[in-house]
């Protein structure tokens, strides 16, 4: 039968179930304990009782210990300091009773020590500074280990040009000033931070012909226009520099190891890409911070900048310098091969260890990183040392592993070949949860995919945030949401470790945090900043430790999967409204209709089987459902996210292999939903389009065939027990 009709067939056929009714649902058994999705009656009460116990383990000292050890040294990966933190982070798991693993690669990458230098040549000699000051409220910015600023993957050079204006240098700026006239060729490039990843800024100055690329922070987007700067508030100072990566791949992890694991040296014989073949910038790129930007930016004499381009220095921004401002960029950055090392912990399950819950966050920085990523590795460790206790009583029933990724800084390496490595082994993973910078103050947040929606919800209505005597994290995420019945949760993109597991494999993911100041990359993200600006009673980490601890619990514990399946739908709807408008915007023609049908039948689809599963679930009876029944639902319910799979991947990155949502390919952070879909219509390409639309009806029509084969075996279950 063509697929299209065994979908209408389904339809049908799940249509005929909501016609019938349902059977209402038995009592609880125990009116004390609230039923928690995806649990029996039995369950809904053994998993609070766990979590009773869970709760009060994350607390406020063992954070902030691990926050001082972790970040009492600067420790890019590499450096002695960073390779001691991996035997630190091992140790912390090994003692709380984890199983430990090491996970080494080699990747391509710069050393850790490179040089650049900027300099005024003319109309006056000025060597332009490159560091954070050294202040006496911080004596972490006197540490002898801190390096000057610099951009990871950046080509050695020395060159000396004329300065352009470039703004936020995303790729529409560029297409503005070819539009007006301006020229890059010959020329170095300055431009702001803010609107698009600095790799694409480099990118694209590249392509418009600069032989060089300054990238400043200027203080209309993080300085004193939002208060006093550092050390007196936290906003940054004029000596504050945004280190960072630079690397645009159509992939993520080694550069020289696409979809395979770059297996260390003296291990494997890895398939290696030459380097000379890898496309990395192939011009010089440095930071500065905006005190020393302005040096430059003061002397620019040319047109006056269009609308929207002014930044925040006290003068009028110009697009081009006189022809006697000339500045000089010089890079030494060798590259070479780094170690790398992840270090994973696991509390095996009882049940179903293959199946697998993974929390991680990387602990490489670009210095102290109390903030970025370091405030989510002290967290990750509180967690360990709350589960490794809990285990002892309680052990999951499912696997939970805690990772430490490893030069997720330089472009998601650690992580990714993780990925690449384990695939076999992730085909049985449940979920992601990411902790990447993800504890800075005491704001909550959080992005997901839409399986972990609610259950990012209803965990954070369960713990109780630190400053509202008594009211939950959820109470104050509602409290900036006015009007909505919901928080509101984002959406995943891109820029950090989630994107292997979520838009590479294909794994439902998620992003909780509490969030707050941060001085982003730079010399001045320690621990000082930290304890007076983000968490002076360190209790914010405990905080979410306690939310990631019952995301994982309840996904370990659960009878079946507590996935929202019914998100798809609502979220596909959602989706595909926004795309009809932008093609609508663009002038460009699509027909929709068959689309729009398949997600109508993903509606009926997702409804039966939320009706069915709960059935299911209350008529299981004091015993519960047999765990071969369970394990053979819950791998079929793992396969639901893979539907949006698309081997070949998307438009130029077949690395990135889900039609769900991917990091936008034209700025590298935000989040593009139905990216397929939205590639096509920017490009204006009508033809394409409507085959890309194609593609993704297929796989909304595999998605509500597997969510159908599922609500049919729940219900020829159910017929069995009657």
């Amino acid at each position: 039968m063509h697929s299209r009709q065994r979908s209408l067939s389904l339809g049908l056929f799940l249509g005929l179930f909501l016609l019938q009714g349902f059977r209402p649902l038995p009592a609880a058994a125990d009116d004390v304990y609230q039923l928690l999705a995806g649990f029996t009656a039995k369950g809904s009460q053994d998993q609070h009782r766990r979590e009773e116990v869970f709760l009060p383990l994350p607390q406020a000292d063992g954070y902030r210990a691990h926050l001082e050890r972790l970040t009492r040294d600067p420790h890019p990966t590499g450096s002695a300091a960073n390779y001691a933190l991996a035997d630190y982070l091992a140790t912390v798991m090994d003692e709380a009773g984890l199983w430990v693993e090491r996970h080494e690669y080699d990747a391509w990458m710069p050393h850790h020590l490179p040089s650049s230098r900027v300099a005024l040549v003319t109309p006056i000699r000025l060597p332009l500074n490159d560091q954070e000051y050294i202040v006496e409220q911080d004596p972490f910015s006197a540490h002898p280990d801190l390096t000057p600023g610099w951009n990871a993957y950046s080509a050695s050079g020395d060159v000396t040009g004329t300065v352009v204006y470039v703004n936020h240098g995303r790729r529409e700026d560029f297409a503005q000033l070819r539009e007006i006239g301006v020229s890059l060729e010959g020329r170095i490039a300055i431009a702001r931070y803010g609107g698009n990843f600095r790799g694409f800024k480099a990118k694209y100055a590249e392509e418009a012909g600069a032989i060089g690329l300054i990238i400043y922070s200027d203080p209309g987007n993080y300085g004193y226009r939002g208060g006093p700067v550092y050390p007196e508030g936290k906003q940054w100072n004029e000596s504050t520099v945004q280190r960072g990566s630079i690397k645009t791949l159509p992939y993520s992890g080694d550069p020289l190891t696409p979809f395979v694991a770059a297996l260390p040296l003296d291990v494997a014989d890895v398939d290696r890409l030459d380097a000379a073949e890898v496309a990395l910038p192939e011009i010089p790129v440095v930071p500065l911070p905006y005190g020393a930007a302005e040096q430059i930016l003061s002397r620019m004499t040319g047109d006056a900048v269009p609308r929207g381009w002014q930044g925040g220095l006290p003068f009028a921004y110009r697009l081009t310098g006189p022809d006697e401002l000339t500045v000089r960029i010089q890079v030494e950055q060798p590259h070479q091969m780094v170690r790398v090392i992840n270090v994973c912990g696991t509390v095996e399950g009882t049940d179903w260890p293959e199946q697998e819950i993974l929390l991680g966050s990387h602990y490489d920085a670009w210095t102290f990183g109390a903030v970025d990523p370091n405030g989510g590795t002290a967290m990750l460790l509180t967690l360990a040392e709350a589960f490794g206790k809990l285990s002892r009583r309680h052990p999951p029933r499912r696997s939970i592993t805690i990772c430490h990724w490893d030069a997720e800084e330089y472009g998601i390496i650690g992580s990714t070949e993780f990925v690449e490595q384990y695939r076999d082994r992730l085909a049985h993973a449940v979920a992601y949860v990411n902790a990447d910078m993800a504890v800075a103050g005491p704001r909550p947040s959080g992005s997901s995919s839409p399986t972990l929606k609610q259950l990012l919800i209803d965990a954070a209505g369960a713990v109780e945030h630190p400053d509202d005597d008594g009211g939950s994290v959820l109470t104050r995420w509602m409290s900036v949401t006015e009007g909505s019945v919901e928080p509101a949760v984002g959406n995943l993109g891109g820029g950090s470790d989630h994107v292997g597991f979520y838009t590479h494999l294909g794994i439902p993911s998620a992003w909780p945090g509490m969030g707050g100041p941060s001085l982003y990359h730079s010399g001045y993200d320690d621990f000082a900043f930290y304890e007076t600006f983000c968490d002076p009673e360190f209790v914010y980490g405990p905080t979410l430790s306690r939310i990631d601890g019952l995301i994982a619990l309840r996904l370990a514990n659960a009878d079946l999967l507590p996935y929202a399946v019914g998100r798809y739908a609502v979220d596909l709807q959602k989706h595909v409204h926004t795309l009809r408008q932008l093609a609508t915007d663009e002038s460009i023609e699509a027909d929709w209709s068959a689309l729009d049908h398949s997600i109508a039948e993903l509606f009926i689809a997702t409804e039966a089987y939320r009706h069915a599963s709960e059935r299911f679930l209350a008529d299981a009876g004091e015993a519960g459902p047999d765990r071969v029944t369970l394990g053979r639902l819950n791998d079929h319910l793992l396969q639901l996210e893979k539907s949006f799979l698309l081997e070949s991947g998307l438009q130029g990155r077949p690395w990135s292999q889900s039609l769900f949502a991917s990091p936008d390919p034209f700025s590298g952070y935000a989040s593009w939903m139905l990216p397929g879909l939205r590639y096509e219509i920017l490009e204006g390409d009508s033809a394409s389009l409507a085959a890309w639309q194609e593609t993704y009806t297929s796989a909304v029509t595999t998605l509500v065939e597997r969510v159908a084969s599922l609500t049919v075996e729940l219900e020829m279950n159910l017929s069995s027990r009657d």
